[in-house]
């Protein structure tokens, strides 16, 4: 396949030859027949513009900006050459590259344009969604009074979840699930908590009403030292039973507030594990992104270092030519059709 053929696959307009093309340059607005037949190709693209709802339509706006970049490259390109072998034209073949650029940049900018609009459409939609996920996960709420607790609850399962929420619907229902499942968890372990404190102000008034009763047995015992005695031993019997019920209620107390602490260090843990490796993955990302920093920097240095030595090569060769009695301006042309590979059997060693 030819040089022009291929272009004419991948722009939206042919490569005139150097010597069409200079003439293109040279005058005035000399590349509006060129922009003229892009602009149509343009504007019959956006007659009837693809559906950007779909992945084949937002191609077909992404493929039309690129061809029309590839098609102000290959006339750019081309500009760059005959001011390289024409020093005696550059202003006016530099004006019209810039005013080509321009051109074809602000088309490719309306070509795109409603693809970028697509785009950011799309990402404000998928950001909201996330900030409605994000409202659903609470803190903890073990302190919490039963009754706050089981408005939270109530709130929660108030949260609709349908297909509004597009494909973000499925995490919706996990988060939700999980911070239900989080809040009854809660419940369960507050409504202990306050039953047990219910239960120990009932053993303190009972207790209370014992010794009120010891007072009035211990009068009359006073009467009866036999009956007394009998009265006091079964007091104390008593007494050792509530004792007994009361250390055993504080033993329960105490080994349900530590399974309480340990499920709040779990949760800790669980949490403390997750930031670092979020931490992690951070420094992951920015060691890539340095990495392929470093290496764009070292690879435009070398083309730099090439550019720079195949320059000083040349200009080497020319003042070799110019020494031997050659002109100057042959010696130029001379360096040029070899560097081009036109001289058969001849080349620049770099």
């Amino acid at each position: 396949m030819s040089e022009v053929a291929e272009r004419e696959s991948t722009e939206l307009v042919a490569v005139p030859s150097k010597d069409t093309a200079l003439q293109a340059f040279k005058a005035e607005k000399g590349l509006d027949p060129y922009l003229a037949k892009i602009r149509g190709e343009v504007d019959l693209f956006l007659t009837s513009p693809p559906a950007l709802d779909t992945n084949k339509g937002r191609q077909a706006y992404a493929s039309m900006a690129h061809k029309v970049a590839r098609s102000k490259t290959a006339i750019d390109n081309l500009g760059k050459e005959l001011v390289a072998d024409l020093k005696q034209l550059p202003k006016t073949i530099d004006a019209e590259r810039k005013r080509w650029r321009d051109t074809l940049d602000g088309w490719r900018d309306e070509v795109r344009g409603p693809l970028n609009a697509w785009e950011a459409e799309e990402q404000s939609r998928k950001d909201q969604h996330q900030a409605n996920i994000d409202c659903m996960v609470q803190g903890p709420v073990w302190d919490l009074p039963s009754k706050e607790i089981a408005m939270l609850i109530t709130c929660m399962e108030g949260n609709v979840i349908d297909e509004t929420w597009e494909e973000f619907e499925s995490e919706a229902h996990r988060v939700k699930a999980e911070t239900l499942k989080a809040y009854r968890l809660a419940m369960q372990r507050r409504d202990l908590w306050e039953a047990e404190q219910a239960e120990l102000e009932r053993l303190r008034a009972e207790q209370a009403s014992r010794d009120q009763k010891d007072r009035e047995d211990r009068i009359t015992r006073e009467a009866e030292d036999r009956v007394r005695r009998e009265s006091e031993q079964q007091a104390q019997a008593e007494r050792d039973e509530v004792a007994r019920r009361e250390q055993a209620a504080r033993d329960e107390a105490s080994r349900k507030d530590r399974e309480y602490q340990e499920t709040i260090a779990t949760a800790k843990r669980d949490a403390e594990q997750a930031a670092k490796r979020i931490e992690a993955e951070h420094k992951r990302k920015e060691d890539e992104r340095l990495a392929e920093d470093r290496r764009q920097q070292a690879d435009l240095a070398r083309r730099q270092a090439d550019k720079d030595h195949r320059g000083a090569t040349n200009r080497a060769a020319l003042a070799a030519m110019v020494s031997g009695g050659m002109p100057e301006d042959c010696a130029k042309q001379a360096i040029t059709l070899i560097a081009k590979g036109q001289i058969p059997s001849v080349t620049i060693n770099y």
